[in-house]
């Protein structure tokens, strides 16, 4: 049986001691309780299969490794300008720890590292700075957004990063260090600005995905609403708030990466930073004005299922008072008296047939007369 005032404690810890042992957990309640800076992963996934992508470029060349673990990559060539160590998907907190043990990265921000469900911000320190991200992605045909976060912490002469995904995000940038394009004549500033490009460049495709599916629910909207289209509505609007809430805190990194007082970041790279900000202004534009599409969408289905329904109301009362004097006829001669006069009458029952149609006919064009139907 495991005491739960144990759970995250190494056994130095039971003593009384700061442990090292790392914590996996899923939920950031399990954090309550713990000190500060202690490596626990939060997020939405389970931990996946690690793998290691070294690259070291300058503008003679570049060399690419895949390793296997992550002490295998220390220490750095120092021939090389620029060495990214790209580490796509978390294998272990050990993992997280080496890399802090390495670079001298604050305990806090080994943390962050770990919290994928934290903001996207920007911390700087005297010899490194550290970027929190997030990379967002959309299936075809669905509405649900899938968020990964990505961490970079840059050097003088490497940039990290760290994908919680199994999935490469940064492949365009390696294709562009493999054909010796603009990339390699530059240092590692301009290498975390590529990165982070990329992953703003993916929001517009999100974008675009979104757009697509807005325009398609219009259209089904007003030709034939039915409840999967309200539920595809609220999916729609809660992505929106989702990407709204993702985009404001990019926008404020992406801010402060351009006015940045840091040795690591040159002066000739802050231009292509406010290049980013531009395009973060023109998407959080972009989302508001799909927001308040999707708002009207809502709007016109439910008035579009409230007029389908007063329609059915108003077919049925019509139906219901055409019938209302014919019943009452069939009523009053369907009572069991034994002396009613109309009854002996050879021509009675067809003559209540002409009465009764004459007065459906009757009501029927004074309907139409009054446009009611």
């Amino acid at each position: 049986m495991v005491d739960a005032g144990m759970v995250g404690r190494s056994p130095a810890d039971q003593n009384g001691h700061p442990g090292t042992a790392p914590v996996n957990v899923l939920r950031a309640s399990d954090k309550a309780g713990l000190p500060p800076g202690s490596l626990v992963y939060v997020g939405d996934r389970a931990m996946g299969e690690f793998r290691l992508v070294i690259t070291a470029y300058g503008p003679g060349g570049y060399t690419e490794r895949q390793l296997s673990d992550i002490g295998q990559a220390f220490p750095l060539d120092p021939s090389w300008p620029v060495t990214w160590i790209d580490v796509i998907g978390f294998s272990s907190v050990e993992t997280v720890q080496e890399i802090g043990a390495r670079f001298g990265v604050h305990p806090l921000i080994l943390e962050d590292i770990l919290n994928t469900r934290g903001r996207p911000k920007l911390e700087v320190f005297n010899d490194h700075l550290y970027i929190a991200i997030k990379a967002i992605s959309v299936e075809d045909g669905d509405a649900d957004l899938r968020v990964e976060q990505v961490s970079l912490i840059l050097g003088r002469d490497y940039v990290c990063t760290l994908q919680e995904g199994p999935d490469d995000l940064f492949g365009p940038v390696r294709d562009r260090i493999r054909r010796d394009g603009r990339i390699r004549h530059f240092g590692p500033d301009y290498l975390a600005y590529a990165l982070v490009d990329v992953i703003v460049d993916g929001y517009f495709s999100v974008l675009e995905r979104l757009d697509q599916r807005v325009e398609v629910l219009e259209e089904q909207v007003l030709e034939q609403p039915t409840p999967p289209t309200l539920k595809e509505i609220h999916s729609l609007k809660r992505a929106m708030v989702d990407l709204r809430h993702i985009l404001w805190p990019v926008r404020e990194l992406v801010l402060s990466l351009e006015r940045a007082d840091s040795s690591l970041l040159g002066k000739n790279v802050a231009i292509f930073f406010r290049d980013i900000y531009e395009h973060t202004v023109q998407m959080i534009e972009t989302i508001e004005s799909l927001r308040d599409v999707v708002a009207g969408m809502l709007d016109i289905y439910l008035s579009s299922v409230s007029f389908r329904l007063n329609q059915v109301m108003k077919l049925l009362t019509i139906f219901s008072t055409i019938f209302m004097p014919l019943t009452f006829l069939v009523g009053v001669y369907g009572m069991n008296f034994e002396y009613m006069p109309e009854l002996g009458l050879p021509w009675a029952y067809p003559l209540l047939w002409l009465v009764m149609v004459a007065i459906a006919a009757g009501m029927l064009v004074w309907f139409r007369g009054k446009r009611w139907i």
